[in-house]
C-alpha cells in the first residue's frame, strides 16, 4: 500500500524505522529532507515522496516544479488501479493548492484528478478516506459549497476511524469544526478544534500544531484566545513562518477609527 501524506506512518513505537525517520523530518517541515530518504523506484516509495514535495507546496507556497516531477515519476511507476487513483488523487491536491494560493488557476484540473481518483479508488479502500477529504476541499474552497463539503469530510471522517489513521482525523476533525463555527455552532466548533489539537499534540505534528491551535482560538473567548495564538504564534517563528498562510491568520484585525 502507498503511503499518503495525509497517513499517520511513522507515528507509533513499532513502525519501520525508516518511515518513523520520515516521520519526524515531516512533522518538523523538512520535506526535502525527508523526500530524500525514499527511494523512487517503486510505487510505494515514489508516490509518498510525491505527497511529502506536494505537501511542501501547500505548506511553503514553493517547490513547485520540484513536486511536479516527483508526481510524474509516481504516475509513471504506477501498476495498479489504487497506485494509480492515489498518484491522481496527489495530482488533484497539487492542482488545488496551486489554485487556492493564487499560484495559477488549476480547478478544472483538480477536479478531473479527483474524479478520475474516485474511479480508480474503491469504496472502502485504504485511499478511499483521503481522497473524500480532499474533494470536500474542493467542494468548499473552490465550488463554495459548504453543504457538499460537509458531506465529503464526514465520509472522510468515518473512514479515518474506519482504518485508524489519526493524522487525518485530525483534518476531519479541523474542517468539519470550520464549518461548525462558520455556522455559529460554537460548542460543535470547539470541541471539533481541539480534538484536532489533541491528536497532532500526541502525534508530535509540530507544523500541524500552530494551525490547530489558531483554528481553536478563534472558537475561544478572550483571554484564552489570546493565549492560543499566541502559541500559534511561537510555534509559527520556530517552523520559519511555516505554513505560510497562517501569517494572515495570527495578524490581529487593524483597530478601526
Amino acid at each position: 500500500m502507498a503511503h499518503t501524506a495525509m497517513s499517520g506512518s511513522g507515528t507509533n513505537a513499532g513502525d519501520d524505522p525508516l518511515q518513523t525517520a520520515v516521520w519526524r523530518l515531516r512533522s518538523r517541515a523538512c520535506w526535502v529532507d525527508a523526500a530524500a530518504l525514499l527511494q523512487p523506484g517503486t510505487a510505494g516509495p515514489a508516490l509518498q515522496r510525491a505527497s511529502l514535495l506536494v505537501e511542501r507546496c501547500l505548506y511553503t507556497e514553493q517547490g513547485w516544479a520540484e513536486a511536479e516531477d516527483a508526481l510524474r515519476t509516481a504516475e509513471a511507476v504506477a501498476q495498479s488501479d489504487d497506485e494509480r487513483g492515489a498518484a491522481a488523487c496527489e495530482r488533484g491536491q497539487l492542482a488545488y493548492a496551486a489554485t487556492l494560493l493564487g499560484v495559477r488557476d488549476r480547478a478544472d484540473e483538480a477536479r478531473a484528478a479527483l474524479g478520475r481518483a474516485a474511479a480508480l479508488i474503491a469504496p472502502g479502500a485504504p485511499g478511499r478516506a483521503l481522497l473524500d477529504f480532499r474533494r470536500g476541499l474542493l467542494a468548499e474552497n473552490l465550488a463554495q459549497s459548504p453543504q457538499a463539503a460537509r458531506a465529503a469530510y464526514r465520509r472522510a471522517h468515518a473512514g479515518a476511524v474506519a482504518q485508524a489513521d489519526p493524522l487525518l482525523l485530525s483534518f476531519t476533525w479541523r474542517h468539519l469544526a470550520g464549518l461548525a463555527l462558520r455556522d455559529g455552532e460554537l460548542a460543535e466548533a470547539r470541541h471539533g478544534f481541539a480534538e484536532s489539537l489533541r491528536i497532532r499534540e500526541e502525534l508530535g505534528y509540530l507544523v500541524g500544531t500552530a494551525p490547530a491551535l489558531a483554528s481553536l482560538a478563534d472558537a475561544e473567548t478572550e483571554p484564552e484566545a489570546t493565549r492560543l495564538r499566541a502559541e500559534a504564534g511561537r510555534l509559527f517563528r520556530l517552523l520559519g513562518g511555516v505554513p505560510t498562510w497562517l501569517a494572515r491568520q495570527l495578524t490581529p484585525p487593524a483597530a478601526t477609527a
